[in-house]
């Protein structure tokens, strides 16, 4: 009975220094919770608005390297230069597979030597054409001046005699009418077949050279002077997934007409490309000047431009676009894919009152700001005129207020929670 007894004293006295302990507990969170609620003042002054973003340094003025028609499904890759190699204008760049086009060019130029031989053929065809009927003029010119010599005689003959000498002439000048006709029409004959056999040789003509010229094509140059820059092979890629990185044109990889094969980025105009969040399109423009400093290159600061905006893209809940960044200044030190930190300063507004972005809530389509009181911190509505990635310009409050970082709701409910605990507790 007495170790009952005990053991229930001690129970009690476990759970008296175990609240003890908690409300102990309570009374320092609260106090923390009150003290560290973050604040700062409202000010005046002048504001910078300002897009901060992250790109990689790259040669502008860039000549795309693509593959030149092929006559053909696709070939490949047999020569090709090394990434970031630096070329001349001239230099080869790339070079493709040519056996099909080869066999192709022996064939248009068999066919050739063949529609040649048939036009030789068509004109001796046409010549000896001609030549047989011209004897056969002759023969029908013959034919009437014996029948006209005949004819004359005709005063002397007998009646019968005379006639037949009359239709004999008649018969000869139709023969050579006849004749002269025929000629007419073998002649349109025979230069049509030769124009048609000749048709057949420019064709093949034109067969053997645009072959020529595809494969002279086949051997890619550059045009000017620069580095080489792969493109990223996405044709040959059977499977693709979200945030995946495909691979690089490689030495023979099959490739297809148009499609990109590298590029000769200029060395003298540097250009910085940015992918920048889609809520920040609505403050960049073509023109803003660029603050940028590259992180090879400590301490140095660059100059540039916003070049071009380009399209947004990406999945639903990660929007973005490309910005290119032309750099006004260059450094000998410079070299493609430095990864470089940029300002963009976008707007500058004088003589406004401004605060810390952290320091400015939303909800239910209102923005407002926590301004400390003698009653603690309260919701005070304002109205905000612009915003950057740390400062926000609002109007509806003095300046020196007083306002609250962080919110102080949320700060002080879990102390609020654990009191009504402690109270259950101590029930």
């Amino acid at each position: 009975m007495k170790a009952r007894v005990l053991g229930f004293v001690v129970s009690l006295a476990v759970l008296g220094a175990l609240a003890w302990g908690a409300m102990r507990l309570i009374r320092v969170t609260n106090t923390t919770a009150a003290v560290e609620i973050p604040t700062t003042s409202v000010r005046r002054g002048k504001v910078s608005i300002a897009v901060s973003a992250r790109g990689e340094l790259q040669g502008g003025n860039s000549e795309m390297i693509v593959v030149p028609p092929l006559g053909a499904d696709s070939t490949a890759v047999t020569f090709l230069r090394s990434p970031g190699e630096q070329i001349s204008p001239g230099d080869t760049v790339v070079e493709f597979d040519t056996t099909l086009q080869d066999y192709n060019l022996r064939e248009a130029e068999a066919d050739l030597a063949e529609a040649d031989q048939q036009v030789i053929q068509a004109q001796a065809a046409a010549d000896a054409g001609d030549e047989e009927n011209r004897y056969a003029i002759l023969q029908a010119e013959s034919d009437v001046k014996i029948a006209e010599l005949n004819v004359r005689s005709n005063a002397v003959l007998a009646a019968i005699q005379a006639r037949e000498n009359q239709i004999t002439l008649e018969a000869a000048g139709k023969r050579l009418a006849q004749a002269k006709q025929n000629l007419t029409n073998k002649n349109d004959n025979l230069v049509a077949a030769v124009k048609v056999q000749q048709a057949n040789q420019n064709k093949a003509k034109v067969t053997a050279e645009m072959n020529r010229k595809i494969i002279d094509n086949m051997v890619v140059k550059a045009k000017t002077a620069g580095y080489v820059s792969l493109q990223n092979n996405t044709r040959n890629q059977f499977f693709w997934y979200e945030g995946m990185t495909f691979p690089t044109i490689q030495l023979g990889d099959t490739v297809y007409a148009g499609m990109p094969i590298a590029q000769i980025l200029d060395l003298k105009n540097w250009e910085v490309s940015a992918n920048i969040g889609e809520l920040d399109r609505g403050h960049l423009s073509e023109g803003q000047k660029v603050s940028l400093t590259l992180v090879a290159l400590p301490g140095k600061t660059f100059s540039g431009h916003v070049k071009m905006l380009g399209g947004t893209t990406g999945a639903a809940w990660d929007r973005h676009f490309d910005c290119r960044i032309a750099l006004e200044e260059a450094a000998p030190e410079m070299r493609p894919g430095l990864t470089s930190n940029m300002v963009i300063t976008t707007q500058v507004m004088d003589n406004v009152t401004w605060l810390p972005s952290q320091a400015l809530f939303e909800s239910g389509g209102k923005t407002f700001v926590y301004q400390r009181s003698p009653e603690g911190f309260k919701p005070r509505d304002v109205t905000m005129v612009s915003r950057s990635e740390s400062q926000v310009v609002i109007t509806g409050i003095k300046e020196g207020e007083v306002v609250a970082m962080s919110n102080p709701e949320q700060q002080n409910r879990p102390a609020a929670q654990s009191s009504g605990a402690m109270k259950a507790l101590q029930k």
